[in-house]
């Protein structure tokens, strides 16, 4: 193999596969990176046996080969070369190492044969769409941050997209609880979407896919089965495994009785939050809020350290209540929010809670409350 590109091309390839290679492996095969040059492209292509990203870019190609190298080191090695660069990649006649070749410097790689690397088999998929890169990125953002983090839960560990019907249209909603707080995004469903599986997107796939929707107003090529997803995201190609396990019925667990409305500024809100738990300990990590008629007094209390208040007006006008959340949820929700004020329908001081995006129908949170 013998090809020669741009630095930047390279680089930006690397950037997007080799986040996907674990640092600490035990089969040598999957710390590498395969290249495989063909036509006027190079195929780069990296896999931890559940996921995998592949993505072409122009190069010249002078001899055709493929071969497989450590996916960190090449990629620290082109990230230190200067700007504007040309990187020549050549395989040794016996195909035991690499050299990258870049102005007056020169690197030896040792190679791994490319018959090693692992084909993660896609198999057919049952259904395929395309979705707005701005649609997917939002249902990602506004629910991520509830993906369960506990493996014994491992059908938590990610976020359940399924078609419903909801208010006479098909929606495309993604769901991520763990159990303490929930999060629920939907967009329109595309076309050929409808009766798709329920699928369960694992938290490392997720995480990549955010990464590479920084490009807006691509569409998003989208195919699934049971057990697997495939995204094209412009040149980059994904491919994940899914969680197989049953997402629990998140329906039950969002209250529909709750009359008690508080309308709050969501920035003052997040900031007495903040300032009041820092005196809060990491563990309990609990806010006290006592609503009234136009006020809410937010109160820390630690034993070890001391306490703190903060009073801010709001608009409510129901029975007085006290409820105690955890800090950093009620930040988390907060920061997803895109509206300039947060709504929360509340029941007593024992019962989920839920919070609305006031610039957003189509996102809700839930919250249980902690004793306090």
């Amino acid at each position: 193999m013998r090809v020669i590109l741009e630095r930047s091309n390279l680089l930006k390839s690397l950037n997007h596969v080799h986040r996907v290679v674990e640092r600490r492996n035990t089969i040598p095969i999957l710390s590498n990176v395969l290249l495989n040059a063909n036509g006027a492209s190079l195929e780069l292509k990296a896999t931890d046996l559940d996921l995998e990203v592949s993505e072409a870019t122009p190069a010249s190609v002078e001899r055709a080969g493929a071969t497989t190298v450590p996916a960190h080191l090449l990629y620290d090695i082109v990230r230190k070369l200067p700007d504007g660069a040309e990187v020549m990649l050549k395989t040794d006649e016996d195909g035991n190492a690499m050299s990258v070749i870049s102005g007056r410097s020169s690197f030896r790689l040792q190679c791994l044969p490319q018959s090693d690397f692992p084909e993660l088999s896609a198999g057919s998929f049952s259904h395929i769409f395309r979705l707005d890169s701005q649609a997917l990125k939002g249902l990602i953002d506004k629910t991520q941050f509830a993906i369960s983090t506990e493996e014994t839960r491992y059908y938590l560990n990610g976020i359940f997209l399924h078609t419903i019907e909801s208010g006479g249209k098909l929606m495309l909603r993604a769901v991520a609880t763990d159990g303490h707080r929930l999060a629920r995004a939907e967009v329109e469903a595309p076309a050929g979407s409808e009766g798709m599986p329920g699928i369960i997107i694992p938290r490392k796939t997720v995480s990549e896919i955010q990464k590479l929707l920084d490009a807006p107003d691509v569409a998003v090529a989208t195919e699934l089965s049971d057990t697997k997803i495939r995204l094209t995201i412009g040149s980059v190609i994904l491919t994940s495994k899914l969680i197989d396990g049953t997402f629990p019925d998140y329906q039950r667990v969002i209250p529909s009785g709750n009359d008690k409305k508080l309308v709050i500024d969501r920035q003052s809100f997040a900031q007495a939050v903040d300032r009041v738990s820092t005196i809060s300990s990491e563990r309990g990590r609990a806010v006290k809020l006592s609503i009234a008629d136009g006020q809410v007094t937010l109160a820390v209390n630690n034993p070890d350290s001391g306490s703190a208040t903060e009073e801010l007006a709001a608009d409510y006008s129901s029975d007085p209540i006290e409820i105690g959340f955890n800090a950093k949820y009620l930040l988390d929700v907060a920061a997803q929010l895109s509206g300039n004020e947060a709504r929360f329908m509340l029941a007593d001081a024992g019962s989920p809670t839920l919070i609305h995006d006031t610039a957003d129908e189509n996102a809700l949170y839930v919250l249980m409350p902690m004793r306090v």
